[in-house]
């Protein structure tokens, strides 16, 4: 499938955009910039032009210009995606959605909530407060719940309260004809046809344009336990994981960080962490409920080596807590300030291979010099590597991409997958072929199917 992608057809596509948004579209190069390259080393291209909406009919509308000139169309939420999702290889116009920030209802008593695709996470966590309601999915950054919802993301808290899959009751599309749709319901099961909404959950924009997000919400436990306890190794870490998730210790968030992310934590965050790998953990229930499963977890620990737990109970504890390991990307970063372009990846794996496939890939790294922090959401068996790289070094550059190569590889013989919530975007549209196979194929008649111009995010995820 081509993607067709003519001057005149864009000009065009964008002098109709512009009679319709006015000085809401723009077409400034430090604009179109900022929508079309993230933070790693993943290699970017702007649109020709940024269109900033405010309603799904401003969006219904765009996508309809922009099939009849087929020009390609580029959601965007808050560009915090880490696998070149928004990139603009064929031009077009990108939809930027942040706009879209209103939350529509919320329904104590049903627990869920409808939300614009451009509310962030902890927009409607501040909202839902009040309530003694939260939404629990959390990747690092503020992101979009319409980007978060695209790319399947998931977060610390998965390990209990699963991903955006698991969190998702209904959605409206702007399907790649102009055409509006809703799939779901407020029911929590259905057997009414195919699972669209489920099909849009991590289609990553290749399939519409999500602008609204029906979700299911949860109470505020009663009491939450967090805590931090270093380990002699990573390898340490990840037996006490295994462990914990094996003796059916029903534990919120279980986080590994490896003693260079804590390093940089420590600096970046102005904590005093021992320079070790760690877990960071929570427990969410009662007060006994806590008590006793931190109380078990302890023993775990203290069987393979960790050390004394410093546990924060307080709010602002907690929330001083996790919000250094969301920021541990931004840490190491800040730690080697121009050094060198990082590539922030993941892997997620059976729970049972995690020490083994840790442990692999430090060994890897080491033996080829390369320097990459690991953390990761260990307790469903997803781990991050923050691989640095001169990339103007050939050799170096030459060691990351086969480090990188054979960390995936190694994931997928454990029966794993070659990402667990970053999403393949432009990145690793490579490696979909080595993880699904012959069934690509069909995933491939899926789009086509829908988008048969291929103007929704072209060369991203299975798109053609």
């Amino acid at each position: 499938m081509t993607t067709p992608h003519l001057k005149n057809s864009t000009t065009d596509a964008i002098a109709k955009v512009r009679e319709l948004l006015g000085d809401r579209l723009s077409t400034a190069p430090a604009v179109r910039e900022q929508h079309g390259k993230d933070q790693t080393w993943n290699e970017g291209a702007p649109p020709d032009a940024v269109a900033f909406v405010k309603n799904t009919g401003e969006v219904s509308a765009i996508v309809a210009i922009c099939a009849s000139h087929q020009v390609p169309v580029i959601p965007f939420g808050t560009g915090t995606s880490l696998e070149g999702h928004f990139s603009a290889p064929y031009g077009g116009i990108s939809i930027d959605l942040s706009g879209m920030n209103h939350i529509l209802e919320v329904n104590s008593e049903d627990l869920d909530c409808r939300v614009e695709a451009g509310v962030t996470r902890k927009t409607l966590n501040a909202a839902l407060r009040d309530q003694g309601l939260f939404f629990p999915i959390d990747p690092g950054a503020d992101a979009s719940l319409g980007g978060m919802t695209a790319t399947r993301a998931s977060g610390t808290n998965a390990v209990r309260y699963g991903t955006m899959k698991d969190n998702v009751l209904g959605l409206t599309v702007v399907m790649p004809n102009g055409e509006v749709i809703r799939t779901g319901t407020r029911a929590r099961k259905s057997s009414a046809g195919y699972d669209l909404t489920r099909l849009m959950v991590g289609s990553e924009g290749t399939l519409g344009v999500i602008t609204e997000v029906q979700l299911k919400l949860h109470g505020i436990p009663e009491s939450i336990a967090a805590g931090v306890c270093a380990f002699p190794s990573v390898e340490a870490c990840c037996r006490t994981t295994i462990e914990t998730i094996q003796m059916g210790i029903p534990v919120a968030r279980i986080e590994l960080v490896d003693a260079e992310h804590i390093k940089a934590i420590n600096a970046y965050s102005k904590l005093s962490l021992p320079v070790q790998p760690t877990l960071f953990v929570e427990f969410h229930g009662t007060p006994d409920w806590t008590r006793e499963q931190s109380e078990r977890f302890g023993e775990i620990a203290a069987s393979h080596g960790g050390g004394s737990f410093d546990w924060a109970t307080k709010e602002e504890d907690r929330l001083k807590l996790w919000q250094a390991r969301h920021d541990a990307f931004w840490a190491t970063k800040n730690l080697l300030p121009g050094k060198s372009e990082t590539l922030a990846t993941d892997v997620c794996v059976p729970i049972s291979r995690l020490a083994e496939c840790v442990e692999q890939t430090r060994l890897d790294l080491e033996a080829n010099k390369i320097y990459g922090p690991m953390i990761g959401h260990v307790g469903d068996g997803n781990f991050h590597v923050v691989l640095f790289c001169d990339t103007n070094d050939a050799g170096e550059l030459k060691r990351v991409k086969e480090a990188y190569d054979r960390l995936i590889n190694r994931a997928l013989a454990m029966g794993g997958t070659c990402t667990g919530e970053h999403g393949i975007g432009s990145g690793k549209r490579a490696y979909l072929a080595r993880e699904h196979g012959p069934a690509l194929a069909y995933m491939q008649a899926i789009k086509r199917a829908f988008d048969p111009l291929n103007i929704m995010n072209p060369g991203k995820n299975a798109a053609i």
